[in-house]
């Protein structure tokens, strides 16, 4: 039995509870009920009715749903986590089904309790829901970014209200064709009916782009970062993020609207600058969410090290190691070589227009094709005019009766332009390989332990920009007008220290952010993990030495603390 102050300092912990005072939570956590789990055990199944509301103490649990006769696995929860408020608040049957991966301890309210506690607490009440439209949008949408452990706790649009704000330019300018509407019943004149149609088309044109905009921009916290998706169709492309350890201090502004609509901007503080969360539905709620998560990041960080020092003085010391069991090690990712006969040409421009190549372990980059085009367009098009002057030159040779390619009447003569139309395209040609050589040779470099922007001239000097991976405070993807857009190429903006290394106009901006975070991560990971080594060693060493030398130490200081027994005098 977990006792109520246990409990209350568990719910002070998770978001939904941080308005509430000690002696509310206290009532609560005299409310809840305890249940236990084995590994494999199914909680709860989808359809089923929903009678209780689940807190996870300890464990984690595996959520999944049936949809179109497949079996999709939504997400992980562990402890701290919460399920089965969804159907609770909307008196449905269960959307998936929950089942322990491991023993499990769970809190729970039935719904009589359920509903008691949300009718006490308004507070609470908001809460829930900014949790059920959260991830309800989240089953929703799909990330190919989101990686396969990642979590998404939350996830928000913009306000309703900028929704409507945005309609109200397309309904104020539907007056115009209704007036072009009726004046055409009145007059049947067909440029009436021909403009209103026309203006109707637009107007509609106009509320559905604004609607797609609206609904296009996305404030994600996951339980390793937090994310800015903004986009403007055909315009801009941009995803912001930092790590969860990078926050530094989670703030709320509101107006009076704000205040009476309860939305607002959630404001989350970085290393490097700061997130906005613009005009979100219940902002309170929101930043408890953000908190939570960089509250949790803290407390696993810590953790984790108190269990690895534990586990190093035991080794130490000869006892024996307790060793989690982990996942089995992945397959590698780079495949065997495959030899295979090839012709020479195909070996030599088998990487003439590669944009992305990975060779042990470094990825390299280059701009975009369209960035190769506009720099070859010009010299391409002078040699094709010219080749076409050449095949031109031949057909009216061909044609022509007394004309030849070849004169042998006095002499070896050739077509003179025949052979001068080919000599002005030399330099056309060196023209083309300059501004190719001069595109391949600016490349962007991700390796294991830093990143690189590279730009050499063909023939002349060469600029090296280099910075450690460990060193990169964020990172940004932009794309940037309609090429951008449909031909998915962009710019990603390395914030490092106080100054940029940028990856500019390389294709799909959002895999090369996601390509530099994961190999910054690991970097990081691995020099933290190398740093904490040293210092568990340093510190074990102390600690095991202390505790050989303790029974010695502890006789000296008792021989030195007894009182010294003099000789009786005679």
């Amino acid at each position: 039995m977990i006792v109520t102050d246990a409990r209350v300092a568990f719910l002070r912990r998770i978001h939904l509870f941080r308005n509430l005072n000690d002696e509310d939570l206290a009532v609560v956590a005299g409310m809840l009920k305890e249940e236990s789990h084995k590994e494999g055990e199914v909680i709860f199944s989808q359809g089923s009715d929903s009678d209780s509301f689940y807190i996870i103490y300890e464990g984690k649990v595996s959520i999944t749903r049936i949809h179109r006769k497949e079996e999709q696995e939504l997400a992980s929860f562990i402890s701290g986590d919460y399920f089965g408020e969804e159907a609770m608040l909307s008196k449905g049957k269960r959307s998936a089904t929950v089942s322990a991966l491991e023993q499990t301890y769970l809190f729970s309210l039935n719904r009589i309790e359920f509903n008691a506690i949300i009718k006490k607490y308004p507070k609470l009440k908001a809460a829930f829901e900014a949790s059920v439209a959260s991830r309800r949008l989240a089953r929703e949408v799909h990330f190919n970014w989101v990686r396969p452990d990642e979590v998404i706790y939350f996830i928000a649009r913009k306000h309703e209200v900028l929704l409507y704000q945005a309609l109200t330019g397309p309904v104020v300018a539907l007056s115009v064709p209704v007036f072009l509407f009726v004046y055409f019943f009145l007059t049947r004149s067909f440029f009436a009916i021909f403009g209103a149609g026309i203006l109707l088309l637009a107007d509609g044109g106009w509320a559905v782009w604004n609607w797609i905009d609206w609904g296009n921009d996305y404030y994600i916290v996951t339980n390793e970062r937090v994310i800015w998706l903004e986009k403007v169709i055909g315009i801009y492309d941009s995803r912001q993020e930092a790590p969860l350890s990078t926050v530094l201090s989670v703030g709320v502004e509101t107006d009076v609207t704000g205040r009476l609509l309860d939305y607002g901007h959630v404001i989350v503080r970085t290393y490097v600058g700061k997130i906005p969360f613009n005009h979100v539905s219940h902002p309170y709620e929101a930043a408890h969410m953000v908190e939570e998560q960089w509250t949790r990041t803290k407390h696993s960080e810590s953790r984790m090290e108190k269990e690895a020092m534990r586990n190093v003085l035991r080794q130490k010391m000869g006892l024996t190691v307790e060793t989690k069991t982990d996942q089995p090690p992945k397959p590698d990712v780079q495949a065997s070589p495959t030899f295979y006969r090839r012709s020479i040409f195909k070996v030599i421009s088998a990487n003439w227009f590669k944009l992305r190549q990975e060779d042990g372990g470094t990825v390299t980059y280059r701009k975009h094709l369209f960035v190769l085009w506009r720099q070859i367009w010009q010299p391409t098009l002078l040699i094709i005019l010219l080749a076409l002057g050449i095949v031109a030159r031949l057909i009216t040779l061909v044609r022509t009766p007394g004309v030849s390619l070849f004169d042998f009447t006095n002499g070896f003569k050739v077509d003179t332009i025949v052979i001068a139309l080919p000599i002005v395209m030399i330099p056309f040609i060196v023209w083309w390989i300059y501004q190719y050589i001069d595109w391949s040779n600016d490349i962007f470099q991700v390796t294991p332990d830093q990143i690189l922007d590279i730009d050499k001239k063909p023939f002349g000097s060469e600029e090296r920009r280099a910075a450690p991976l460990e060193n990169i405070l964020s990172t940004q993807a932009h794309r940037y007008g309609l090429a951008g857009y449909f031909l998915n190429f962009g710019t990603v903006e390395i914030t490092v220290g106080g100054t940029h290394l940028d990856f500019v106009d390389v294709l799909d901006p959002v895999g090369v952010q996601a390509d530099i975070d994961r190999r910054r991560e690991a970097r990081i990971k691995q020099k933290r993990d190398a740093e904490a080594s040293a210092e568990r060693e340093r510190m074990s060493d102390w600690l095991v030495a202390y505790h050989e030398n303790e029974p010695e130490l502890r006789q000296q200081e008792t021989h030195e603390a007894a009182p010294e027994t003099k000789p009786k005098s005679e």
